[in-house]
């Protein structure tokens, strides 16, 4: 049967029509029990939904397993029978739940991606301007999610491009950088900087090349910290709601 109207409305009064008590259950897979068995449910049949595993040891003991969709629907139906008092009725989730589950599973998605994204970043830095990311200890920044030492090497992304500047005009750009990014600026951080940077060395040169990758890096990692700083607020007010 298809996932549609019509022949959910069908399977709805084939169980209806049967006699006695009747009972669905269903194997947990994913999401895509969910439009059958909320479609059940809504019709006011009894739904359970069953960990896969749990139906999957039940009443095997033979080595090899055959798979098939007979066989599994006879082992699910003796399964049923022989738990059914003890089987646990399907309550379908609200809207606020259902949205809280997939915001948080996207939630972990861009995490896995931030992890790669900045282990990519720090490691096209090791060959033009080293340990650029322990520069700052500042934490992401609530309004956007950014980190200071990524939005930095946006505007510094060589080593040689600090280096080769005066303390003074070094000053200057940092301090103009600072105001115009909402960072907080410190006399004492830029001297710092600039004398780190001094001693350093670049295996890749300062070219347009070498600065396109850099700042290509660091523009996708600051796009994915701005979409988890947005879910992460989204996630927050849908969490406030009452359930």
């Amino acid at each position: 049967m298809s996932h549609t109207e019509s022949d959910l409305n069908k399977l709805v009064q084939l169980i209806k029509s049967l006699s006695g008590e009747t009972k669905v259950v269903m194997e947990y897979t994913g999401a895509y029990y969910e439009p059958i068995a909320n479609a059940l449910h809504n019709q006011g049949i009894f739904v359970s939904v069953v960990n896969p595993l749990l139906i999957d040891d039940y009443g095997t003991n033979r080595v090899r397993k055959v798979k098939t969709d007979k066989k599994d629907s006879l082992k699910i139906a003796s399964f049923a029978i022989d738990k059914w008092l003890d089987l646990r009725e399907y309550i379908p989730a609200n809207d606020i739940r259902k949205t809280l589950k997939i915001l948080n599973r996207q939630y972990v998605q861009y995490n896995k991606i931030l992890v790669m994204q900045k282990n990519n970043l720090i490691s096209l830095l090791d060959s033009c301007f080293p340990n650029a990311n322990t520069l700052f200890t500042s934490p992401r920044r609530e309004s956007d999610g950014h980190e200071k030492w990524v939005d930095f090497v946006l505007k510094f992304p060589h080593i040689h491009s600090i280096s080769k500047l005066s303390l003074s005009a070094f000053k200057v750009k940092y301090q103009s950088w600072c105001r115009k990014n909402n960072y907080n600026y410190s006399d004492k951080k830029v001297a710092d900087i600039h004398s780190y940077c001094k001693t350093q060395i670049s295996v890749l040169p300062m070219t347009d090349s070498v600065i396109k990758i850099i700042t290509e890096a660091a523009v996708m990692l600051n796009s994915t910290l701005e979409t988890l700083c947005t879910s992460s607020c989204a996630f927050t007010m849908l969490g406030s709601c009452r359930l």
